[in-house]
C-alpha cells in the first residue's frame, strides 16, 4: 500500500494528538524508549529486509524500523510462528510474513487465543522496492499471503483494505482493524511499506510503537 496514505494518517494523528484513542487510552501508553533491562522479547516474523539488507553482507546492518523498535524492545527474528517460537512470548510483531504452513497456523491461533497479542501488517499491495527478480523466494511477498486466517478471526482483505465478516472492529477506511480473540488480541494492519523509512524517528513509525505500546496493555 502507497506510504503516502499511511503518512497522511499518521500526520492527522500527529495533529490530533491520538484523540481517536481516547483519553483513558492516552494514560495508559507509553510507546518511548526504554532502558535495556526493561525491554520485553518482541519475535519478529517478516518476508522484509528490516533485519538483514537484501544483500545479507557482513555490513548490511538492520534498517531504520529495527533501530526503533530495538528502542523498546529486545526484537528476535523467527522463521515460523509455530508453539515452539511462540512458547512464554507474549506480544508478536508479523511484519508482511511469508505463508505459513497450516500447522503453524494453527498454533498461532491457539497462542492468541490463549492470550498471546499479535501485531499483525498484511499488505495487499506491496510496493516495497527490490533488486530481486521476481519470483526470487528472498524477494518480498508482492501481497499479504492469507491462507484463511483472517477469515477465521472475521476478517476479509481485499486491495482496497480491510473489511469486517465477524466481531472485529475495523477503522479508518479499512486500514486498521482490532479483533478480541479468545483470552488474546490481535491488530491488523493493512499496509508494510510505512516501514520503509531512512530515519528510525520518521513519522510512520510512531503509529507501530504506539500499536505495539497498546497490545501490551491489553
Amino acid at each position: 500500500m502507497t506510504a503516502r496514505l499511511w503518512l497522511a494518517l499518521a500526520g492527522l494523528l500527529a495533529i490530533a494528538g491520538l484523540a481517536w484513542l481516547g483519553a483513558p487510552f492516552q494514560a495508559r501508553v507509553s510507546s518511548g524508549s526504554r532502558a535495556a533491562t526493561e525491554r520485553p522479547a518482541l519475535p519478529l516474523l517478516t518476508s522484509l529486509p528490516l533485519v538483514f539488507g537484501e544483500s545479507f553482507s557482513i555490513d548490511s546492518g538492520g534498517s531504520p524500523a529495527l533501530a526503533r523498535l530495538e528502542q523498546r524492545y529486545r526484537v528476535a527474528p523467527i522463521g515460523v510462528a509455530d508453539a515452539a517460537s511462540l512458547k512464554g512470548q507474549k506480544l508478536l510483531l508479523m511484519a508482511h510474513p511469508r505463508a505459513q504452513p497450516a500447522e503453524a497456523l494453527v498454533d498461532l491461533d491457539k497462542w492468541v487465543r490463549d492470550g498471546g497479542h499479535l501485531l499483525l501488517l498484511a499488505d495487499p499491495r506491496l510496493e516495497w522496492p527490490s533488486e530481486r527478480p521476481l519470483g526470487d523466494v528472498l524477494r518480498p511477498t508482492p501481497m499479504f499471503a492469507d491462507t484463511g486466517l483472517l477469515d477465521h478471526w472475521g476478517l476479509r482483505l481485499s486491495s482496497s483494505g480491510l473489511a469486517r465478516t465477524g466481531a472485529c472492529e475495523v477503522s479508518e477506511k479499512g486500514l486498521i482493524a482490532r479483533c478480541h480473540i479468545g483470552r488474546g488480541q490481535a491488530t491488523v494492519i493493512a499496509d508494510a511499506d510505512f516501514l520503509n523509512v531512512e530515519a528510525p524517528d520518521a513519522p510512520g513509525l510512531d503509529r507501530l510503537m504506539v500499536e505495539l505500546a497498546w497490545l501490551e496493555t491489553r
